[in-house]
């Protein structure tokens, strides 16, 4: 997890224990916050640093 620079829907089921629909939801949210700040996001993926913070 270290080493990457964006997480994704796999990464996230594996660190929070939660499904795969779960990790798309996470992702959504996160990136529509993201989004509202003004940045430029992916669809599926999530930046390793916004999602530590968060």
């Amino acid at each position: 997890m270290q080493n990457k620079l964006f997480l994704k829907a796999a990464d996230i089921c594996e660190l929070l224990e939660v499904k795969q629909t779960s990790a798309y939801e996470i992702i959504g949210n996160l990136n529509k916050e993201l989004e509202e700040q003004g940045y430029l996001t992916l669809r599926g993926k999530v930046p390793t640093k916004y999602f530590v913070k968060r």
